[in-house]
C-alpha cells in the first residue's frame, strides 16, 4: 500500500489534498490501463472514514488519530482501481445537515458561496460538484448523504443499512449509520455501490442483502406526502410541483400518502431516548473532552446522558409501532417521492439559528434509516434564484438498484448539467446486467380496467398499463347478470359480425400470471384475443352458456360507456 501525508495547505476547496493519490500496491503504477471496474477514477473520503496512515479527525482536532488500516469500504474501492486524492471537511462527528459545524470552517454551496452546502458530508459533496473528484464517500445517519447532494446538483445514494460495511467509520448512531456515495451521475454512483457493497463479518451491523431486482417498471405509482412544508420557500415549493409533473410524464401515477407517522418516526431521532446512541457511540471521548466539542454538537451528544435504559426501550418500542403503521403504505406505491431539502439557507442564517434551521433541512430525511429504507437523491432543477433543487426517491430495504434505475431516468429527463461543472450529462447506461424478467400481456375489458373495482388485482402483481386499444371487429360484449362487482363477458363471433370492443392491455411479470388467472371465476376465463392491429394477446373470454340471460351491450363499444350510461 502506498501511503502519503496530507499537505499542509489551508484549503478553501474543502478537501485536504494528498501530495500523491493513494492506490494499492497492486494498481499504483497502472491504474488507467488495468481492467479494474474503477480504474482511473479519483475519489475523496469524508474525514470520519479511515484511510491508513492519514489522520482521522471527524472535524475535532482533539479526537484525531492515525489508523493503521483502511476502512473496509475504502479498501474495496482501492482494490477496484480507484485512487484517493484527499479527505473532506464535515459537520463535527457527522452531527448536522448544513456543513457549518466545523472548526475548519463552513463549507460553501458550490453554486453560491453565501449558502450552505448541506451536511454533514459537506466537503464530500462540494468536491464532487466542483469536479475535483469523480466520486466521494460520505456517511448518512439522518440525511447527510442526501441533503448535500440535493443542494449541490449531484447524486447521493443512501444505501440500505448494512449493505456497505461501516468498519473503520467513526460512529454517529451505529444502528442507523450508512456509508453514502456522491457522484455527478447515477451510473457512476451505482458503479461505486456495486464495488463497495458486501457483507463484512467484522461489522456487527453488516447484512447480507439481495438487491438484484428488476429495472423499475415503465408505469409505476409514486407516493407524495399529504402535508408538505417548505418553510416559506416559494421557489422550492414550485420546484417540487414541477418534479411531480415530470415524474407523471415519465409514467408515474401520483398517490397521496399520510406523512404524519413518517414525521413522528423522524422526530424520535433527536427528540427521544434514541439520541442516547449518539452519546454512547463517543461516550469515552465526550466525557473526557467535553470542552473540545463545538456547539451545538456538544449539546446534542451530551443530551444523551439524561436518558435511562427504560427510556430507550420505550423509544425503540414507539419506533416499531410506527414502522408497523407505515408498512401498508408500500402496498399502494412503488416508490416515495420527497424534496431532498425543503429550502436553502445562507451560512449566516444557519449560524444565527443553527438548531431550528438544521432541523428544517432534515424534514424529509430523518425517518429513512430509522425505518430501514433505501434512498437516492437526484438533481431536479435549478431554481430561478440559481440554487439547485433535488428530489429523493425512497424505497423498501434492498430496492437500492431499482430506485437508482428510476433516479437515472428522472435525472436525464431534467436536462441539467453535472454538478457545478457546466458539463452536460453523458448518455444513460443500463444499470442491470440481467435481462428484464419475462412478462405476458393481458387484455382486460371490464372490472379490471383502470379505476375499476378489480384493477388492484393487476397493480398488486406489478402489472403496468401499456396501451388502450380495441379488439378486431369480431367480438360481442354482454353485461353478465348477478356478478359482484358487475362484470361483462366478451365472446368471439364470425369475422366482421361483431364489434370492435375497447380494451386495455397490461403487461405482467410471468411469475405473477398464474395467481392472477387462478382468481378468475366462471363463466370468465383467459383465452387468445385478436386486437384491431391483427396482433394477439391473452385476454378475458366468456363461456357462451352464461349469455342466455345476459344483455348485449356491444353497441356501447366498451364497458366504461355502458357503466356511464347506467
Amino acid at each position: 500500500m502506498n501511503s502519503t501525508a496530507p499537505t499542509t495547505q489551508a484549503s478553501p476547496e474543502w478537501i485536504i489534498k494528498f501530495d500523491t493519490p493513494i492506490y494499492t500496491d497492486a494498481n499504483a503504477d497502472a491504474v488507467p490501463s488495468r481492467p479494474l471496474p474503477l480504474a482511473g477514477l479519483r475519489f475523496a473520503v469524508k474525514d470520519n472514514i479511515d484511510v491508513a496512515s492519514v489522520p482521522t479527525t471527524a472535524a475535532c482536532p482533539a479526537y484525531s488519530y492515525t489508523p493503521a488500516s483502511h476502512a473496509h469500504v475504502v479498501e474495496r474501492l482501492l482494490q477496484a482501481g480507484a485512487g484517493i486524492v484527499g479527505k473532506t471537511n464535515l459537520d463535527q462527528f457527522a452531527c448536522g445537515l448544513n456543513g457549518s459545524r466545523s472548526p475548519y470552517g463552513a463549507v460553501p454551496n458550490s453554486f453560491n458561496a453565501d449558502y450552505v452546502s448541506g451536511g454533514s458530508s459537506s466537503g464530500s459533496a462540494y468536491a464532487v460538484a466542483t469536479g475535483q473528484v469523480d466520486f466521494s464517500l460520505g456517511t448518512d445517519t439522518a440525511g447527510s448523504g442526501r441533503v448535500p447532494a440535493g443542494l449541490n446538483n449531484i447524486v447521493g445514494i443512501k444505501p440500505s443499512r448494512g449493505l456497505l460495511s461501516a468498519r473503520g467509520v467513526v460512529p454517529a448512531a451505529p444502528s442507523a449509520d450508512c456509508v453514502s456515495i456522491f457522484a455527478r451521475t447515477v451510473a457512476t454512483a451505482v458503479q461505486v455501490l456495486q464495488v463497495a457493497r458486501g457483507y463484512d463479518a467484522a461489522d456487527p451491523y453488516s447484512r447480507q442483502l439481495d438487491v438484484s431486482q428488476s429495472p423499475f417498471p415503465p408505469r409505476f405509482r409514486f407516493g407524495v406526502p399529504d402535508v408538505l412544508n417548505f418553510f416559506g420557500d416559494a421557489a422550492a415549493e414550485s420546484a417540487f410541483e414541477d418534479a411531480v409533473s415530470r415524474l407523471v410524464s415519465l409514467g408515474g401515477v401520483q398517490v397521496t400518502i399520510a406523512y404524519a407517522p413518517l414525521a413522528q418516526a423522524a422526530s424520535l431521532l433527536y427528540d427521544s431516548a434514541l439520541v442516547a446512541e449518539r452519546y454512547a457511540a463517543l461516550r469515552e471521548f465526550v466525557d473526557a473532552h467535553d470542552a473540545d466539542i463545538i456547539e451545538p454538537v456538544r449539546g446534542i451528544l451530551t443530551g444523551g446522558r439524561k436518558f435511562s435504559a427504560a427510556d430507550l426501550v420505550d423509544a425503540q418500542r414507539r419506533l416499531r409501532e410506527l414502522a408497523q403503521r407505515v408498512t401498508p403504505m408500500w402496498d399502494d406505491i412503488d416508490v416515495l417521492l420527497v424534496p431532498t431539502a425543503p429550502t436553502h439557507y445562507t451560512i449566516a442564517e444557519m449560524q444565527a439559528d443553527p438548531v431550528a434551521l438544521n432541523r428544517n433541512l432534515g424534514a424529509y430525511t430523518n425517518f429513512v434509516n430509522l425505518l430501514d429504507y433505501a434512498a437516492i437523491s437526484v438533481p431536479s432543477s435549478i431554481r430561478a434564484d440559481g440554487l439547485p433543487f433535488g428530489v429523493t426517491f425512497i424505497g423498501p430495504c434492498g430496492s437500492d438498484l431499482r430506485i437508482a434505475d428510476l433516479g437515472q431516468r428522472y435525472h436525464h429527463a431534467t436536462g441539467l448539467g453535472m454538478g457545478a461543472t457546466g458539463r452536460p450529462l453523458p448518455p444513460a447506461v443500463p444499470l442491470f446486467d440481467a435481462p428484464a424478467p419475462a412478462t405476458v400481456r393481458v387484455a382486460v375489458v371490464g372490472a379490471h380496467l383502470s379505476g375499476m373495482p378489480l384493477n388492484k388485482q393487476l397493480t398488486e402483481r406489478h402489472a403496468v398499463l401499456v396501451a388502450e386499444t380495441r379488439t378486431a371487429p369480431d367480438y360481442r360484449l354482454y353485461a353478465l347478470p348477478g356478478t359482484t362487482p358487475p362484470k361483462p363477458g366478451m365472446v368471439r363471433v364470425a369475422p366482421n359480425e361483431g364489434s370492435a370492443i375497447i380494451v386495455e392491455v397490461w403487461e405482467m411479470p410471468v411469475e405473477h400470471y398464474g395467481s392472477f388467472v387462478a382468481m378468475i371465476p366462471w363463466p370468465l376465463g383467459i383465452g387468445t384475443i385478436t386486437l384491431a392491429d391483427g396482433s394477439s394477446v391473452q385476454g378475458f373470454a366468456c363461456d357462451a352458456l352464461a349469455l342466455a340471460s345476459a344483455e348485449d351491450i356491444s353497441h356501447y363499444g366498451g364497458w366504461r360507456a355502458y357503466i356511464a350510461a347506467r
